[in-house]
């Protein structure tokens, strides 16, 4: 979209990128089954309240960093057309990941715990009872 070449330090963001969003979405989802089992709230409740003690995090870590590699992604400073595609990749990743852990990991567990319930019930036992 901005006409930058995908390269090394390009791929070794995405990597990063992978680690953040992966790391908010198991932590999403973790607050949740937690609330679920100790809380005693339900699926929806449970993972409303996720969500409004992760967001937090999540947004801070998404603006601290899209903050700290602006002026490189802008090209200010020497050198900037070199290093200028990686924040590039960076800045963009980190919003779409933020959206993508706020939005789509929560509905995403609505329907993994739906098809778990199901299977459940298909071959009448709880598949997390040995877990």
């Amino acid at each position: 979209m901005t006409g930058t070449s995908i390269s090394l330090p390009v791929t070794i963001g995405m990597l990063m990128l992978m680690g953040i969003a992966a790391r908010n979405s198991i932590l999403l989802v973790e607050y949740a089954i937690v609330a679920r089992r100790d809380g005693g709230l339900d699926r929806t409740h449970a993972l409303l309240d996720a969500a409004r003690k992760r967001v937090r995090p999540i947004v801070m870590t998404t603006l601290a960093m899209s903050a700290g590699m602006l002026p490189i992604a802008l090209g200010v400073g020497a050198d900037a057309e070199r290093s200028a595609p990686m924040p590039i990749a960076v800045i963009g990743g980190l919003f779409s990941s933020t959206v993508l852990s706020l939005m789509y990991v929560p509905a995403f567990y609505t329907v993994m715990d739906d098809l778990q319930r199901w299977i459940g019930k298909v071959f009448r036992r709880d598949l997390w009872a040995s877990w």
